[in-house]
């Protein structure tokens, strides 16, 4: 009686512990240049703008099994915005578009993720110019796995569309230049 206690302990507990080894926690490989957050915007309907913000961190917490659990927190700074042209980033850093003298970050953090197979939506606010709206991004799975160095990544991209008047930016770009398209593309590595 007393070694089948014990051994039901014993895999009561391996289960407790393979239940918690689910959820991990991820830092945002930024400094491996594995991370992107981009957005592209049409230009008088004509062709597309695309940019990046160069300088951001975040971390997300992954459990394949529960999802419930999954958070996402991403921190922008403003003023690293870069669309390869000196003047045009100047400008999209004025108080006409990111405001970065008022507004130096821009920030998302999830409030829910729903999956289904390897796609997700990951619902969460996101403060942009002094603002803060609700938000979702489509999300994916691209991968999970040992790396080279003895680590364990998990790799996601994610994409919303934003209108630009709901972040208070109110330069009138024409009617085809109304939203941006942005996407996120982030590799983890587990802590």
């Amino acid at each position: 009686m007393l070694k089948k206690t014990i051994a039901a302990l014993a895999l009561g507990s391996a289960l407790f512990a393979a239940g918690q080894a689910m959820a991990a926690d991820y830092k945002i490989d930024k400094e491996g240049q594995h991370a992107f957050i981009e957005f592209r915007i049409k230009h008088l309907g004509y062709s597309w703008v695309y940019g990046r913000f160069d300088d951001f961190d975040g971390a997300f917490t992954y459990d394949e099994k529960n999802p419930a659990a999954d958070k996402v927190k991403v921190t922008i700074n403003t003023s690293s915005v870069n669309t390869n042209h000196a003047e045009r980033d100047k400008h999209l850093r004025s108080p006409d578009f990111l405001n970065v003298g008022k507004n130096p970050t821009a920030t998302f953090e999830s409030t829910g993720v729903k999956v289904e197979g390897k796609q997700a939506e990951i619902a969460g606010n996101l403060t942009l110019n002094g603002v803060t709206k609700p938000v979702t991004l489509k999300a994916e799975l691209i991968g999970q796995g040992d790396d080279p160095w003895g680590g364990y990544r998990a790799g996601f991209l994610g994409t919303t569309t934003l209108k630009l008047k709901d972040f208070n930016i109110q330069r009138d770009l024409g009617p085809a230049s109304q939203e941006v398209e942005l996407t996120l593309s982030v590799e983890g590595v587990r802590q």
